[in-house]
């Protein structure tokens, strides 16, 4: 097993660390309220509690993490029995400078409270792994679940404009053959991808690749009536978005405010990074009222809407606005570059 899929999580991080401590005072805190004879709680043996629970938390958090790498390639239960072996040992060690310190002359007693303190910590720790790994055997489950997901809402895309492309690569064949060859490139390339499942995050350049293929398709079919504009922001060829996600905006774009126009219109494409995201608009003209055809466009969003919300979650949004007789189509992703999968662990 790989680091990725190792059942602890990473205790070199900051975050994780905070969490065992948090947790770790909270239970310092109980055994002290049970602890106090008078009062709510007995502060004296709080403070010492503390200090050595934290203590022995943070060393071996420390050597864990050191170890992370070895413990991964491990199974299951030699991982666990290492871990529970390098708390022990922790707790042993620094038991017995603590009772040197606090009690020099106790004996027997000294070895009483340690075999306690050990007996605590082995409990403590072994309900922890037990917590890590099924944790971690639920979010497995859960990512297996989002990659089918995933999987089942991309194959639903089916370009409706197949039939209209052919019988414009039918028209082109006698006229401009080598151009009907370009178009059925651009239209094979088109299906390639939305066939292509594997992919869950690939880079903006190549969704925007995407679109251009598209457009040069319709371009043929709708000639001076497509009007385009792009304003891309450089830098942001890498990032991160599903993969057709931006061509089926276009598409309704064209297909809702271009098509039924006599006079056409225009396009309207553009991405920009601010802050900590990415926004990505397509407009085009409002559709007119009296057109039927917003069924498609409904179910289109619906599926754009549920694969950001299964790879970012609530980060990333999907809004629709109208002003001035123009349709704008908005996406907000979270600033990621292709290839850094960021993991939604809790």
């Amino acid at each position: 097993m790989t680091e990725s899929e190792f059942f602890v999580p990473d205790l070199c991080r900051v975050r994780a660390v905070f969490l065992l401590l948090v947790t770790s005072e909270l239970l310092v805190l109980v055994l002290a309220i049970v602890q106090a004879d008078r009062g709510w709680i007995d502060w004296n043996y709080f403070g010492l509690l503390s200090l050595f629970v934290q203590w022995t938390t943070l060393t071996s958090a420390a050597l864990i993490c050191l170890l992370r790498s070895r413990l991964a390639r491990m199974s299951v239960s030699g991982a666990t029995t290492t871990i529970v072996a390098i708390v022990l040992l922790d707790v042993l060690a620094f038991s017995l400078f603590a009772d040197s310190v606090l009690h020099p002359q106790d004996g027997v007693a000294v070895w009483q409270g340690v075999a306690k303190k050990m007996l605590l910590a082995l409990l403590i720790v072994l309900m922890v792994l037990r917590y890590f790994y099924l944790q971690h055997q639920w979010q497995q489950q859960r990512e297996a679940e989002m990659q089918a997901h995933l999987a089942s809402l991309q194959a639903r895309i089916q370009p409706h404009f197949l039939f209209n492309s052919m019988n414009t690569i039918a028209s082109l064949i006698a006229v401009n053959p080598e151009r009907a060859e370009e178009a059925v490139l651009d239209l094979s390339e088109l299906f390639r991808a939305s066939l292509r499942t594997g992919d869950q995050l690939i880079p903006l350049s190549r969704e925007l690749a995407l679109c251009q293929r598209y457009l040069a398709i319709e371009a043929l079919r709708l000639g001076d009536r497509l009007k385009l504009e792009w304003q891309i922001e450089e830098g942001l060829e890498q990032q991160a978005i599903p993969p057709l996600t931006l061509q089926p905006l276009v598409e309704n774009a064209i297909y809702h405010g271009i098509q039924p126009r006599p006079d056409g219109g225009t396009v309207r494409i553009e991405a920009q990074a601010k802050g900590e995201f990415v926004y990505l608009l397509v407009q085009n003209p409002k559709p007119d009222q009296n057109n039927q055809q917003h069924d498609g466009n409904r179910m289109a969003l619906t599926n754009i809407q549920s694969r950001l919300r299964a790879l970012f979650g609530e980060p990333a949004v999907l809004k629709q606005s109208h002003q001035n007789d123009v349709y704008t189509v908005t996406l907000r992703l979270p600033r990621q570059r292709a290839g850094e999968q960021k993991a939604r662990k809790t």
